[in-house]
């Protein structure tokens, strides 16, 4: 793999990692197009992984240390506990069966059921009266079980996630704050996960240098910090509509493609 396309994976990672527009489907459409296989290289796909992950404990640092300093009176560990639990439920039952789905043919509807969760969150937001900005076990479970949605390919964990918290009462920029410390805690037990598999799978990422993992991790770092400052400004006047419209038009070509050309893509039959 070479740098440029290490550092472009990297972009697409940080900006659709916190974006709600789908990393994990805009990394298949990134790695298609440059005809590049992440999975291949399962230390870079961790790497990048790293980077956002960096880039959160950098926007949340003051929280991180807070919520480690007083796990018991500062509830938010106990609620990144609970809305943890769906997703790996989800993962330890239905992960394998799931890894089918990262083919290729399920992503073009994957974008349109992120652009519905991003409409039906917004529809939800516009009815609730009062949004409060502290996390309870309602929104908790309600951001927990839409990011366990999530761990279907091409559907954004950030959107899902944001979009249950909207719809269980927060406020656009509370529910986009918890979901970012939610993608924290999501990150570490993806790495954990995937440990094994990087010991038995002989990666040799590194065998034609450091120089693209390094360009890729930076790119994800940097992009990751921009994209989460981004979200939590916009999310204070704008809505989410943008993002639905993108994912929508993205999900159409995708489709179009499956359905009728597969140049790109596995055809849907």
């Amino acid at each position: 793999m070479q740098v440029w396309q290490a550092a472009v994976l990297g972009i697409i990672q940080g900006l659709a990692e916190f974006l709600p527009i789908s990393s994990s489907g805009h990394l298949l459409i990134g790695e298609t197009l440059m005809d590049v296989q992440v999975s291949d290289f399962l230390l870079l796909e961790i790497l990048l992984h790293v980077g956002t992950l960096v880039s959160v404990a950098i926007v949340f640092w003051r929280d991180i240390i807070d919520i480690l300093r007083h796990p018991i009176k500062d509830k938010r560990l106990l609620m990144l506990v609970i809305a943890t639990i769906p997703a790996v439920v989800a993962t330890l039952l239905f992960g394998d069966r799931l890894e089918s789905l990262f083919s290729g043919w399920f992503l073009g509807l994957s974008f349109i059921i992120t652009a519905a969760l991003l409409m039906l969150g917004e529809t939800a937001s516009d009815r609730i009266r009062e949004a409060r900005n502290d996390v309870g076990y309602k929104q908790a479970i309600a951001m927990g079980v839409m990011q366990a949605v999530a761990i279907l390919p091409g559907v954004s964990r950030s959107g899902s996630t944001i979009v249950g918290g909207v719809s269980a009462g927060l406020t656009r920029e509370s529910a986009a704050r918890f979901s970012f410390l939610m993608s924290a805690v999501a990150i570490v037990g993806s790495l954990v996960f995937k440990f094994k598999d990087l010991l038995d799978s002989g990666n040799t990422v590194f065998a034609s240098g450091w120089e693209a993992p390094a360009a890729g991790v930076l790119a994800a770092m940097v992009t990751g910090y921009l994209a989460i400052k981004f979200m939590l400004k916009l999310l204070q006047t704008k809505s989410l509509k943008p993002f639905a419209v993108y994912v929508t038009i993205v999900g159409a070509l995708v489709l179009l493609d499956q359905l009728l050309f597969g140049r790109f893509f596995p055809h849907l039959f």
